[in-house]
């Protein structure tokens, strides 16, 4: 079969033709106006996948793949490597657009290529590696899509689909009634997909998914970025539906590894990757204690991270995921009509000894002004400053040394005194909020230009800041290094330092109402390697609304 690159253009009749395109151009059409939003590809040869693949990425965000097998699909599960290896081929080819997404369909191959059950998302575009012009009609109808579908190729089906079945012993190719599975399926990635592939491919009536709360993941990496269970089963649900609805799906929430394993006696299988294998085996350990049938176990190996550098692990994994979050935008600013246009600011904060003042120092050599209001408000502390009478009137003339407010003194008061802290704040944030203001109001503006102003404070949530900024970026470090690092800088003990955390806002809270995030829990290279991400995302930002305001967009 010949394969060439297409590029897609409607004939006066109507019917979609393809233009030969040389492939070193590919990437330089953007013509937004022919990317569908979603499509659906027909796979008859892998061989060409890489071209296919390819071929589609432009034209599409996202999209379905339906392997055109021909004949009877028999044994199911003989499919599961092809599918692992599309899936892995896939997310090596497609790094145009890093949220391109492909699903690959289990339920036509369960029903023998008939396509009456699918809940797909609306297809806007048929792509097909081979002219097989029936499946593409079939499949336009059942779906309703009206355009026509695109061949990618202009020879008749030739498929060698057949050659990459599995043959593995018939033991390893079973199916189940009832299969069952766990994880946290964290915002689903890679891996998910080939575990909950395997898993579908392999049950022919129940699938039972168990998701891990809060309680379960307290100690994964970044783990108040981790998104609700309620959200995690949500989607995990309808990714299955998609892939397969001919299942009867139970997706349950699970406190302890075991979940409902321990106690269901109508389960035959359990799907884990090799490095929860141990997991799998003590299951049925339990099961054994509780006189139940011991479950099959099925093992598949882990997806490698070819990109595992710095804190990354060598796997892909939702820790992974998490991690390249970092210094992205997690929610869209909102929009302020109190804020200048010509200032942008950030509000930068993060609890004590998080890394603010040093990822603050980041960015000002990257081109930030910086306002550090811990050192404002040492100076409106001073004598002959509003907030001095107030607050020697209030705590007393004993947290002085030599004339002056004895920070040290003030904070041994109020970090173990909640309602003591409280007074402070009331006294002390108006009036800094003031002088930040004045001081922003004063600084230089060049004309035509947007000037980047980094509000660095710790009380920025708390005081209510957040509608004084035009975003908030915060800094997260685990608890336990917050605690280690206020004992080190601080010569406090152990029991003053949580209490000095304890009267701020957890990470989780942090992440609720920040728009980007950062963690200084690994080297300095990789928090520098997140500031120049959060930044450079900023700038282009910006450069776009300054060119929508000089043409009126």
């Amino acid at each position: 079969m010949k394969f060439v690159i297409f590029d897609i253009v409607q004939s006066s009749s109507h019917e979609y033709i393809v233009n030969r395109l040389n492939p070193s151009l590919l990437n330089k059409r953007t013509n937004k106006q022919n990317m569908a939003s979603t499509g659906l590809l027909v796979i008859s040869n892998f061989k060409q996948t890489p071209q296919t693949l390819k071929a589609i990425e432009k034209y599409v965000h996202s999209f379905y793949v339906h392997i055109n097998v021909p004949g009877s699909v028999t044994p199911v599960p003989s499919w599961g490597r092809f599918i692992s290896q599309l899936y892995v081929d896939g997310a090596t080819l497609l790094t145009s657009c890093e949220k391109l997404n492909m699903n690959i369909l289990v339920g036509p191959l369960k029903q023998q290529g008939t396509f009456d059950s699918l809940r797909l998302k609306p297809i806007d575009m048929i792509f097909s590696d081979a002219r097989c012009t029936e499946v593409c009609e079939q499949l336009r109808q059942q779906l309703q899509i009206e355009k026509p579908p695109i061949y990618l190729a202009d020879d008749q089906v030739v498929t060698d689909l057949c050659e990459h079945q599995q043959a593995k012993p018939l033991d390893k190719l079973q199916v189940y009634e009832n299969v069952v599975l766990g994880g946290t399926f964290d915002r689903i990635h890679l891996g998910h997909k080939i575990l909950l592939t395997q898993a579908v491919l392999r049950a022919c009536s129940r699938l039972v998914v168990g998701v891990t709360t809060q309680e379960m993941t307290k100690s994964k990496i970044l783990n108040e970025l981790i998104l609700p269970v309620e959200q995690r089963i949500s989607e995990l649900r309808e990714f299955l539906q998609e892939i397969d609805s001919t299942l009867h799906y139970e997706i349950v929430p699970i406190d302890d590894p075991y979940g409902p394993t321990n106690s269901d006696p109508n389960m035959d299988m359990i799907v884990v990757s090799s490095e929860t294998l141990r997991g799998g085996e003590k299951i049925n350990e339990i099961r054994a204690k509780n006189n139940l049938k011991l479950l099959d176990i099925y093992c598949i190996d882990l997806v490698e991270n070819s990109n595992g550098k710095g804190p990354k692990e060598s796997k892909i994994s939702s820790s992974n995921a998490r991690i390249d979050l970092l210094g992205t935008r997690l929610r869209q600013p909102e929009y302020h009509t109190n804020l200048p246009s010509d200032i942008y600011i950030i509000g930068l904060t993060g609890n004590i000894a998080s890394g603010k003042s040093k990822m603050a120092q980041r960015f000002q050599s990257l081109g930030a002004t910086i306002m550090d209001c811990d050192k404002i408000a040492h100076e409106i502390y001073e004598p002959g400053q509003v907030c001095y009478e107030q607050i020697i009137q209030h705590f007393g003339r004993s947290i002085l040394d030599n004339g002056r407010i004895d920070r040290s003194k003030l904070g041994a008061t109020v970090f173990s005194n909640p309602k003591e802290l409280e007074r402070l704040n009331n006294i002390v944030w108006p009036e800094l909020l003031k002088e930040v203001k004045r001081r922003i109001q004063g600084l230089p503006i060049i004309p035509g230009e947007i000037k980047i102003v980094v509000l660095e404070a710790a009380v920025l949530l708390k005081a209510g800041w957040d509608k004084e900024v035009h975003e908030v970026w915060s800094m997260l470090v685990p608890l336990d290094e917050a605690i280690r690092r206020v004992i080190a800088r601080n010569n406090l003990t152990e029991t003053a330092a949580r209490d000095r955390l304890a009267s701020q806002l957890t990470n989780k809270e942090l992440v609720a109402r920040s728009h980007v995030v950062f963690s200084s829990q690994w080297e300095p290279e990789f928090t520098q390697k997140q500031a120049e991400k959060a930044w450079n995302m900023l700038k282009e930002d910006l450069q776009q609304r300054q060119l929508q305001r000089k043409f009126h967009l």
